[in-house]
């Protein structure tokens, strides 16, 4: 039988000792009483408590366990001759239910998504389990990985298939995010507990200083894994997938591996799709205070291509690709990209801890899309450092955090080469090397963050960052020319969090943020007008650092069977990093990138979650997310005030849940989103569009056994899901969009054993 009395307190960065929950019934006669107040007290009882050291309590809280150290469960003892008995109740906190207590400490726009409750679907990609977040709008198109990826307006304008920017990506605590920005790959929805999202500067404390905030993806373990499980899914568009896992405690070491494997033939022409991955690590405990994990990352996947479409192509037939690409046969293989991490946590005493952690990524990229072949290679290096302590300063509680972050680049390069004999190619043998480009960067963040107990549950954070980072591009074939940048700047952050009762909150914040372009950006110089390079980039840019000035307010809280969170932010915007796509960048993969004039983004998040009736069988209850979302220029002199392309103002998820207490469970929902801007000049839309889905399954009672079947967009209906903006449309249509899946059935069963 497996043993759950330690877990692993080096699994979750920055989590301070989480009180579990604790009730005591006292059962005292009336001469007890007097008897304790007459300077007996507890005494007593207090060597039951001490009789046992508490493992640490982070270690605790990571494997769902109590804080508090084995009891008794009763204990009798004599005062004045009357009998006294204490019956102790504990009630375990799951680990996303610990990491969730942890976040309400930010004072600000966050939440946590616990995979038992994804899993009740179907996982195919990120997009299905970053849902129901508010802030958050991620769309995956054609079932690939790549996804539309943005928070509070972040990296907007990047389309699908490119590294992800804006936000920082984390496995564990490590970053996964590099100068490149973030490789989506290795981001297999199976094999995750849970997902920690931390949007805007309300990610401050894991070195996320970006614009959009942080995404923690946090693997099982050995200690909160099933010995053995298997999952399968499939369904319409020839989807199927399949994973086998296994974790288990070994003495003083513990490990999880879990393999995928999938493959999906595509609702729309050229989008079919292969991945397999592994996804593994492996805990050991020296002691109660020190500990370390080790993290191995291993996928490769095979994604076509589709290009773009009209708004009258999806609305007649979203099935098709673009012409240009289904003649160049467009697809993109990430032939094999590896992940290396450990986090070591030291436990200095009772109130300081220190982790050290370092990760190792290895990411090759074919891109065969377009008229050349790019093949990248990129290797980096991250390494973090972050030391917390929880003290009482004049009398009152005070907590610090240091941390320092760093990645850098160690190969990144890119390569194009012919794929076709047609056109300025007809003369040019297959495979010549048209242009050979490299790429560098490094990132260094210094952040200090205190939160301060002013008053009774009236918090104050002060923080501060120094950010040092470089940026080059360089061609190196058929000409040469560099580009260089390096900026240095100081990023503050001040806030406050009023806990009004033990379940409502509110809080408030300024902050900035400070964001570099991706290593490859720069690289959107001028073209080489003749010779087998023509229409490749020649030169790199300088583009200069976006940074903005934040204010956000909101509350967070439970009342009366109703749970929500609810922000407003606003952002003013300098140097906002913009890309824009032509037919020329389309057909030779080179997207314009820019700083443009200064720009505006604010919004609403906010989410509900309602019981609707509850009774002995079960609960009916509604969840809810909508986003505000509105960027737009300030006074552009090309575009005036016109709101930027490529996201929906307006975006709400719904969903009707049963809940019955003999297993069965079924739910219905809808998403919603207004129409979307797709052209600078605001005169081009994709329409708004809602979509239903339902699905039904089934959760054998106290055991790890699940069977669903899922019905997604049930009237059919045809939408773009995805926008990637043109320049100027002046009122034509543009190819800028990609459709989402019509109507489709999906069915998926999974077991664990212990």
């Amino acid at each position: 039988m497996k043993h759950r009395h330690r877990s692993d307190f080096a699994l979750r960065p920055l989590s301070r000792p989480v009180p579990g929950f604790l009730s005591a019934r006292r059962h005292l006669s009336s001469a007890s009483i007097l008897a304790l107040l007459a300077g007996g007290g507890l005494g007593s009882v207090a060597p039951a408590y001490a009789a046992t050291k508490p493992v640490n309590d982070t270690a605790r809280a990571q494997a769902g366990a109590p804080r508090t150290g084995v009891a008794h469960p009763k204990r009798s003892s004599h005062l004045a001759g009357k009998a006294e008995s204490i019956t102790v109740s504990q009630r375990r906190l799951s680990p996303a239910a610990a990491a969730a207590r942890q976040l309400d400490t930010v004072p600000g726009g966050v939440s946590v998504i616990n995979s038992k409750e994804v899993l009740r679907s179907r996982n195919l990609t990120n997009a299905d389990l970053l849902a129901f977040q508010p802030g958050v709008f991620a769309q995956s198109s054609g079932g690939g990985d790549g996804l539309r990826l943005s928070i509070r307006g972040s990296g907007i304008q990047t389309g699908t298939n490119y590294f992800r920017s804006g936000i920082l990506l984390m496995f564990d605590g490590l970053p996964v995010t590099t100068p490149a920005g973030t490789p989506y790959e290795l981001f297999e929805t199976l094999g995750i507990q849970y997902t920690e999202v931390l949007r805007g500067a309300n990610a401050f404390d894991y070195g996320g200083l970006q614009l959009g905030g942080a995404i923690n993806y946090v693997a099982p373990t050995g200690y909160t894994a099933d010995h053995f499980q298997a999952r399968v899914e499939a369904g319409s568009f020839n989807y199927n997938k399949q994973q086998i896992s296994s974790g288990a405690v070994i003495g003083k070491s513990d490990y999880y591996i879990s393999v995928t494997k999938s493959y999906r033939g595509g609702y729309q022409a050229q989008t079919a799709a292969s991945s397999f991955g592994v996804n593994a690590n492996y805990g050991y405990r020296f002691s109660d205070n020190v500990s370390t994990r080790l993290f191995f990352r291993y996928r490769q996947t095979q994604n076509g291509y589709p290009g773009y479409l009209t708004r009258d192509q999806i609305e007649t037939n979203p099935k098709q690709a673009q012409a240009l690409y289904a003649t160049l046969h467009g697809h993109r293989i990430q032939p094999g990209s590896k992940f290396y991490g450990d986090m070591t946590t030291i436990r200095i005493d009772d109130r300081s801890k220190l982790e050290l952690g370092f990760d190792y990524q290895d990411a090759p990229i074919d891109i065969q899309n377009t008229a050349t072949a790019q093949r990248w290679g990129y290797k980096t290096v991250a390494g973090v450092l972050r030391y917390s302590r929880d003290d009482r300063l004049w009398g009152h509680k005070s907590e610090t955090l240091f941390g320092i972050d760093t990645y850098t680049d160690l190969e990144a390069w890119q390569t194009n080469r012919s794929r076709t004999n047609t056109g300025i190619y007809a003369k040019i043998p297959f495979g010549t090397v048209l242009r050979h480009s490299n790429y560098g960067g490094t990132d260094n963040y210094f952040h200090i963050r205190n939160n301060f107990e002013l008053f009774h549950n009236f918090w104050l954070t002060a923080a501060g960052a120094l950010d040092f980072v470089q940026r080059s591009t360089e061609v190196t074939y058929p000409t040469q020319s560099s580009v260089g940048t390096s900026g240095l700047g100081f990023t503050p952050r001040g806030g406050f969090r009023y806990v009004i009762s033990p379940h409502v909150s509110i809080y408030g914040n300024v902050s900035r943020s400070f964001q570099p372009p991706n290593d490859w950006q720069l690289l959107s110089g001028a073209l080489y007008t003749s010779g087998p390079a023509q229409g490749l980039n020649a030169s790199g840019v300088k583009l200069d650092n976006q940074t903005a000035t934040t204010y956000e307010a909101g509350t967070r809280g439970e009342w009366k069977n109703n749970r929500w969170s609810v922000s407003y932010y606003y952002s003013d915007v300098r140097n906002e990093l913009l890309s824009v796509m032509t037919p020329l960048s389309q057909l030779y993969g080179a997207a314009t990138y820019s700083n443009a004039s200064p720009t505006t983004h604010q919004g609403v998040e906010a989410s509900l979650e309602t019981d609707l009736v509850k009774w002995s069988g079960g609960k009916l209850g509604l969840r809810q997310s909508y986003t505000w979302q509105d960027f737009h220029f300030k006074h552009d002199a090309v575009f005036g005030h016109n709101a930027l392309p490529g996201i929906p103002a307006h975006f709400y998820q719904g969903e009707i849940r049963l809940d019955l207490k003999n297993g069965l469970y079924a739910n219905f929902n809808t998403q919603v989103s207004s129409k979307v801007s797709g052209s600078y000049d605001d005169t081009y839309y994709a329409p708004s569009y809602h979509i239903f889905n339902t699905t039904i399954g089934y959760e054998w009672p106290h055991k790890h056994r699940q069977v669903f079947l899922s019905f997604n967009n049930l009237a059919n209906t045809h939408y773009a899901s995805i926008v990637v903006p043109g320049y100027i449309a002046a009122g034509k249509q543009l190819s800028v969009f990609q459709p989402g899946d019509g109507f489709g059935v999906f069915a998926g069963v999974s077991a664990g054993f212990n």
